[in-house]
């Protein structure tokens, strides 16, 4: 699949050979070394992936990140950055990129995981399958939680919470599924589209932040619990 490519480096070295490994698998490259010019040239040109820094003069790629979700919501977002933090990951999750790499790296990862997130993102849409849910946007409770997917929120008492469309899927899937253990593959599958790679914890991820913001208790989560080896739950009797 030949990808028109966004890279937003501000170091040179590491954008040019990231162009150069690029173009030599096929695909057309536009570089950019700021977020500011990475945002223009979003706008100008519409490439099929983005790969952002995080750290970069003027504006970040969280920045560039928030303007493309906000420009086009489902051009696939992979983050390459130095920064190895936990949080910065999640940070980057939560804005709506579709992977992490952390550098050093080597090509072939890179070159492995944009083929995985436009796989996973680009591929054209599949027949829907027997067993996968379609999700409707009637409000719906989990417990004390009133999911509301219209707003894409959720209200607790008087605390309003805002939420990903992911997030809002992950939650209807386990709603629509109650009291059955929903496995990790099938879970990849109809939020993201296609098993992740292997060593991805994007999923473990999105549900520890999800349980943060709609646990009372996000150590001993009643909504989503985890089934260890397994996937996830909804149980409708609190335990």
């Amino acid at each position: 699949m030949k990808l028109k490519i966004l890279i937003a480096e501000d170091d040179p070295h590491t954008r040019a050979a990231l162009s150069e490994l690029l173009r030599g698998e096929g695909h057309d490259v536009i570089a950019a070394g700021s977020g500011e010019d990475a945002c223009r040239l979003f706008d100008q040109q519409r490439p099929d992936l983005a790969c952002l820094d995080v750290m970069m003069p003027g504006r970040s790629g969280y920045d560039v990140c928030r303007h493309i979700r906000a420009a086009a919501a489902h051009t696939p977002i992979l983050f390459i950055t130095a920064r190895a933090e936990e949080i910065d990951k999640v940070v980057g999750l939560e804005l709506g990129a579709d992977d992490y790499i952390v550098k050093p790296f080597g090509g072939k990862e890179v070159l492995a995981r944009i083929r995985a997130v436009a796989r996973r993102c680009l591929a054209p849409p599949q027949p829907p399958r027997s067993d996968e849910p379609e999700f409707a946007d009637e409000d719906f409770w989990m417990h004390q939680l009133h999911v509301i997917p219209r707003q894409l929120r959720a209200q607790t008492g008087d605390q309003s919470i805002e939420l990903t469309p992911r997030e809002l899927q992950i939650l209807q899937l386990l709603h629509a599924r109650a009291d059955e253990v929903v496995d990790r593959k099938l879970l990849f599958e109809i939020i993201w589209g296609a098993t992740s790679m292997p060593a991805s914890r994007t999923l473990d991820q999105t549900i520890s932040q999800l349980r943060k913001r709609i646990e009372p208790d996000p150590k001993h989560p009643q909504i989503i619990q985890t089934v260890y080896g397994v996937g996830y739950r909804y149980c409708t009797a609190p335990s």
